[in-house]
């Protein structure tokens, strides 16, 4: 009769509903966090995005995260981040991806935690995130992102801490699921365009809130007076603290009477009638006399990519200037230097400024503005096909280069018919100055150490950019004396880099020096990277024969000039002689000169695979001494036997 006891028969079902529980809750979710599901979404989100040749490690079959994967290591699917063998974050950075983020893949890693895609092309609007409600960081600075941000995008993020945002085309208010993030450490929403008023910050863990160059207005929330001034410049209607701008009271306001309110009003509205009609009036009695960025005096200057080695004078088409200086109060500076001061198109058209010259790409002007160094504005005339969004994530890769030999983007000005380039002003002219100027006796003189020193410095930058620009067919591609300046101590910087993929290719076909290469000329427009060796092959002859070549001059396909090559090879065949090198390096001839006069012809080599690589020339240029030309340091029989190991082609 016990084991008949109806109190003891419902436990067998009991037991079984909870493993039927068991079976339906938590059986998938450990299914979703195996290594094998993980690798499926992972090969689905690298067949989401366009030109994903950087992820060619994912491959099927393999395992993203083996058990003894942690971090970046133990596993070879690069930009996978593991952790207990699941994936943990996905660091997709710099790897040129095109398309959009699908966030359903994303919501198929359980375990993921953070997302960084970075410096790519993605596009799209912002993906909605708050599906993949786990995440800590999310990094979608540098993209093509656009459109409003939703409210709901944010919410329901409770672990969310790091939002990286920035140089994106967001617009519309910042939603106030962003600030309020339980746990937020980091925002990141500078150089977009945000509008209205920052929303408040919920609690004071926030470390770091970046919103400088949108079109923010109003009063900077209490617990973000802290915070350092450059992470609010650029939003001309922002006050409070840390700016040094007085919010205006509001409490009076709140007092007036309705009455005396309206009175107010239409007492600004004259004001501001009055004021705005000043303002023609100036701007019309000032139009006679200033165009675009008005000239002082001092009307004529060398000109700084003066290819004709001519005297820069004042651009004469008045009209067209008027009509763009109407649309640059329309725009603004981006700046790529982040240290540096701000200032406005408008300061640099109000500033002293002198024409430096009219060159192959447009026109130069050195601005002197009241607090800061000199500048100079390149306006460009060859780039009027490039859309906004490609110029500026080519400007955002060019702000990123910094080598001492390299002349850095302050800040770039973007319309559709008008491009603009700020630079430093580096006082001691160009190169081409110098090897080719007026012989006056002032002038300043190139013995053989400076010109070993401006070599050595060109090809190092060079190769800089060659390694810090792999996607690029054309590192540099304008490459010539007047795009090489140099500063007081005659160390050469180097202008005018990385512009062919802004450029309109019909012009850079015709004006830019490395399409003027042996291959561009014989192989209809086949420039290659070998294109920047040939340039600097010929820089090299022009530097150590103080001759000027001819293709810099040249037009379209007939720029090919090989007589300066072809010199060369007639005097170093001949006997023995110093004809070949510039007459104003003064001094006894050493060896090392015609072993540099001979690394110059492996760069021109006309056979393109024959011609040495980047790598190769810097090489042999480090290995030459620098020592000066007497005969204690160089003795005839050493420049003999330098000149016995002259090879020609």
């Amino acid at each position: 009769m016990a084991c008949n006891n109806p109190p003891n028969r419902p436990l067998p079902l009991l037991s079984i509903f909870f493993f039927l529980l068991l079976f339906i809750f938590v059986l998938p979710s450990f299914i979703a966090a195996t290594p094998e599901s993980d690798a499926a979404q992972l090969l689905k989100l690298k067949q989401s995005f366009g030109n994903n040749e950087a992820l060619q490690s994912w491959i099927e079959g393999t395992i993203p995260c083996p058990k003894n994967a942690f971090g970046p290591y133990g596993t070879s699917w690069v930009g996978v981040l593991c952790f207990n063998g699941t994936v943990w974050g996905l660091q997709l950075e710099d790897m040129e991806l095109e398309g959009e983020v699908d966030v359903d893949i994303l919501a198929g890693l359980p375990g993921l935690r953070t997302f960084s895609c970075m410096r790519n092309r993605l596009e799209g609007p912002i993906p909605m995130l708050a599906r993949v409600h786990a995440l800590k960081s999310v990094y979608l600075s540098d993209n093509k992102f656009y459109g409003e941000v939703p409210e709901e995008t944010f919410q329901e993020m409770k672990w969310l801490k790091k939002v990286h945002l920035a140089r994106n085309a967001f617009e519309g208010r910042i939603p106030a699921s962003l600030t309020s993030l339980p746990r937020l450490l980091v925002l990141r929403l500078e150089e977009n365009q945000f509008e209205g008023e920052i929303p408040e910050v919920k609690h004071d863990d926030v470390r770091v809130v970046n919103v400088s160059y949108n079109q923010l207005e109003g009063h900077i929330p209490s617990l973000l007076g802290d915070m350092d001034v450059s992470s609010f410049l650029g939003n001309y209607d922002l006050c409070g603290k840390p700016l040094n701008v007085t919010c205006k009271l509001t409490s009076t306001s709140k007092n007036l009477s309705t009455a005396l309110l309206v009175v107010l009003i239409i007492v600004a509205i004259v004001v501001a009638l009055a004021i705005i009609l000043l303002l023609i009036t100036l701007l019309r009695r000032q139009s006679g006399s200033s165009e675009k960025i008005p000239p002082t005096s001092q009307n004529k200057v060398a000109a700084y990519d003066g290819d004709q080695l001519e005297q820069g004078s004042q651009d004469s088409s008045g009209s067209s200037q008027k009509k763009s200086g109407k649309d640059h109060n329309q725009g603004k500076l981006i700046f790529l230097i982040e240290d540096r001061q701000r200032f406005e198109l408008q300061d640099l058209l109000r500033s002293s400024a002198e024409v430096l010259g009219s060159g192959s790409f447009g026109s130069s002007y050195k601005a002197v503005l009241l607090i800061g160094p000199s500048l100079v504005v390149k306006r460009f005339r060859e780039m009027n096909g490039v859309g906004r969004e490609d110029f500026q994530e080519h400007m955002r890769r060019l702000g990123r280069l910094k080598h001492p030999n390299l002349l850095p983007i302050v800040a770039y000005y973007y319309r559709k018919d008008e491009k603009l380039l700020v630079t430093d002003f580096v006082g001691n002219g160009s190169l081409v100055q110098l090897l080719h100027g007026n012989r006056s006796p002032d002038r300043p003189t190139l013995d053989w150490l400076k010109r070993l020193n401006i070599v050595k410095g060109v090809a190092r930058c060079l190769s800089y950019l060659h390694n810090e620009l792999p996607i690029l067919t054309l590192p540099h591609g304008h490459l010539k004396s007047s795009n090489v300046l140099l500063n007081d101590s005659f160390e050469p910087i180097l202008m005018d880099y990385a512009l062919a993929p802004v450029m309109n290719k019909d012009h850079a076909r015709q004006l830019m020096v490395a399409y003027k290469s042996p291959e561009c000329v014989q192989h209809v427009n086949q420039v290659n990277r070998k294109s920047d060796v040939w340039s600097l092959g010929i820089l090299i002859l022009e530097i150590m024969t103080g001759k000027f070549p001819a293709n810099y001059l040249a037009q379209g396909k007939g720029g090919m000039d090989m007589d300066l090559v072809g010199w060369v090879n007639s005097i170093a065949r001949a006997e023995w002689t110093d004809e070949v090198f510039d007459s104003q390096m003064e001094g006894p001839k050493n060896g090392e000169m015609w072993k540099l006069l001979k690394i110059g012809l492996h760069c021109c080599e006309v056979d393109v695979d024959k011609r040495w690589e980047m790598k190769v020339a810097l090489e042999k240029i480090e290995e030459l001494r620098e020592q000066e030309a007497n005969p204690s340091v160089a003795s005839e029989e050493e420049m003999h036997s330098s000149k016995d190991e002259f090879s020609f082609s």
